[in-house]
């Protein structure tokens, strides 16, 4: 098909401000699905996004429309994630475009996510149609918002689209405007195949399941082919297009966008960003951009039953197929038996993973509270990562913690300044950038250490601006920072999954708060129980579990008192030996209740 008549676009957005339902009403309108085969959220093919209301997983669909000027397109919706923590995928997904709608709630205005999925646009050049959705809603302020919204991408408010994803209204002057701005592909015919792999998942039957931008030349079917960076020599077994099935092609042309299935048996060999080229005739460059997914966060998962630990380890490999970005090891605690250390994008990828495990798998989990990962540089020069607080060298061989650090953007009311920067200030945040969206709005750019951010930071943000600030993050390299270890010690021995890694400043809250909430949650034994945190050999703080008492002067009703003290010396010297020999006994339930986030808000661990 003539490059000329087709558009690449994709719709970025804030969580919630009607992507998936603007999705619908373009499949509706262009006759993409019929009325008999359309549900609600059709691009959210999993049951956790149709759940929650978000998009986790990157779809595509070819839609083909009718213009007023008589010709026919074809329209390659590229529907992406909103959230942070898959950045990188919508930036993949983003290049396998040529322009973006901007699609802006007009009762909330422009949010954070929107702002950074919008620079990642503009950093790709792409041209961007700015739309305002929601225009039906009584709380709806669009004239406010266009001009909000013209001013932030320089252009006139009347540029603004003003349309209902809900009602329709406005949806056909949108199609006509996203043929009419965004431009044509640009790739070149007659050169050797480069191909953009933009998303893959994993079908049991037929392998990895590629989904593909065809930048240059041409991808053929059965043609062979070569995965640049993963360095992969394979036969193109199948090529089709979502249409908005899965339909077989002979031929995917320069500019189009679809599927490739090559009898790839491990969804990490499909790299997302990897380049697909033509073994014969190879390109001599890949496409830009390329990289390896990176944890950012890291929890140990354990199973609540230990003979569990075979099926959890299934269960993860089983995931793994369709989820390259989860990293995990296997690592034994033993507060908590055998379990896996687990590397996530961020809380939300932690969250789904979780959500899978025990729903698609039917296991009941107990996890760790999450934790970053952090470089160590040793005295001796070399430099160690740290992903597990049991891990960390001991204080006297550590020259220096580098934690990861993050650009943290904040949109917010302006009458919430004051609140929210007092609470940057308190989570060791440095104020970068602040600037007037409009008078009511104001945007603060941040740097501050992600182990800040994961545990209560959004909650904290929402509850001071009463809903109404909003939180993005991108990372910004890592920083040394003045941290220790803090271990947990029940009656002098350290319990691992209690220990964690704070900024100096805060350990002693996290060690006082810590060993009162154990205090109440370990049974009392027949001895003293001291519970301490400590900064190596130096304790901070200290609680103790006292023993049950038995009253054995109860039998002694006459004589002389050194009878009563004899026997008192004798329990003493009992309870001493049984000190030395006894284990504490820790309920499971003791561990999961400590684990969890305290009545404050505030994460223990």
């Amino acid at each position: 098909m003539d490059q000329s008549y087709q558009r690449s676009f994709a719709i970025i957005s804030h969580v919630d401000h009607g992507k998936s339902t603007l999705s619908d009403r373009l499949l509706q309108l262009t006759g993409t699905v019929s009325e008999r085969d359309f549900r609600e959220q059709f691009l959210d093919r999993m049951e956790l996004e149709r759940e929650r209301g978000i998009t986790i997983k990157a779809a595509t669909v070819r839609m083909r429309y009718r213009a007023e000027d008589g010709h026919d397109y074809v329209l390659n919706l590229i529907d992406t994630p909103g959230h942070v923590d898959f950045g990188y995928e919508v930036s993949r997904s983003l290049a396998a475009c040529e322009g973006v709608v901007l699609l802006v709630d007009a009762a909330q205005g422009i949010q954070a996510q929107t702002l950074t999925n919008l620079y990642l646009a503009v950093d790709a050049g792409l041209e961007i149609v700015p739309v305002l959705n929601k225009i039906d809603l009584p709380a709806a302020d669009p004239g406010r918002y266009a001009e909000e919204l013209a001013s932030l991408i320089g252009c006139d408010a009347s540029e603004v689209l003003r349309i209902s994803a809900k009602t329709g209204e406005g949806v056909p002057e949108l199609l006509e405007a996203i043929v009419a701005r965004i431009p044509p592909p640009h790739g070149d015919p007659t050169a050797p195949l480069r191909a953009l792999v933009f998303d893959s998942l994993y079908d049991p039957y037929r392998g990895v399941v590629a989904t593909v931008r065809v930048v240059d030349g041409a991808l053929v079917a059965r043609q062979p082919i070569r995965f640049m960076a993963a360095r992969l020599d394979v036969d193109a077994d199948e090529i089709g297009v979502m249409a908005p099935d899965p339909r077989p092609v002979e031929v995917l042309e320069t500019g189009a966008v679809g599927y490739l299935i090559a009898g790839i048996k491990d969804v990490a060999l499909a790299k997302i960003g990897d380049t697909v080229t033509d073994r014969n005739r190879p390109a001599t460059e890949p496409l830009p951009g390329y990289r390896e997914p990176k944890p950012m966060v890291f929890a140990g998962i354990y199973p609540a039953e230990g003979d569990d630990f075979p099926a959890l380890r299934d269960a993860l490999d089983k995931l793994k197929l369709n989820d390259n970005s989860l990293v995990y090891e296997p690592e034994s605690s033993a507060a908590l038996g055998f379990g896996f250390r687990c590397g996530f994008l961020g809380l939300l990828h932690m969250e789904i993973v979780r959500e899978r495990l025990e729903r698609e798998f039917d296991l009941d989990l107990i996890a760790t509270a999450p934790s970053v990962g952090y470089e160590v540089e040793l005295t001796d020069g070399r430099v160690v990562a740290v992903r597990n607080p049991t891990d960390m060298p001991d204080r006297s061989l550590v020259a220096q913690i580098r934690e990861p650090y993050m650009q943290v953007t904040i949109v917010t009311p302006s009458d919430h300044v004051g609140t929210v920067m007092r609470l940057c200030q308190e989570r060791r945040g440095e104020l970068k950038d602040m600037h007037y969206l409009s008078p009511e709005r104001v945007e603060l750019r941040y740097l501050m250490p992600l182990g800040e951010i994961i545990f209560d930071f959004f909650d904290m943000l929402k509850s001071g601006t009463r809903g109404y600030a909003s939180l993005d993050y991108e990372p910004a390299g890592m920083r040394a920072s003045d941290l220790v270890k803090v271990d947990v010690l029940l009656n002098g021995q350290p319990v691992d999954a209690f220990s964690t890694i704070v900024h100096r400043d805060k350990a002693y809250d996290y060690g006082r708060r810590m060993t009162e909430r154990l205090r109440r949650l370990i049974p009392r034994q027949l001895f003293d129980v001291p519970i301490q945190a400590a900064i190596g050999s130096r304790v901070i703080a200290r609680e103790t579990v006292k023993a049950k008492r038995k009253d054995v002067l109860a039998k002694c009703y006459g004589g002389d008192v050194t009878r009563k003290r004899k026997l008192l010396e004798r329990q003493k010297a009992g309870k001493r030996r049984m000190k030395q020999i006894g284990a504490v006994e820790v309920p499971q339930s003791a561990f999961i209740e400590a684990l969890k986030v305290d009545m404050d808000g505030e994460a223990v661990t």
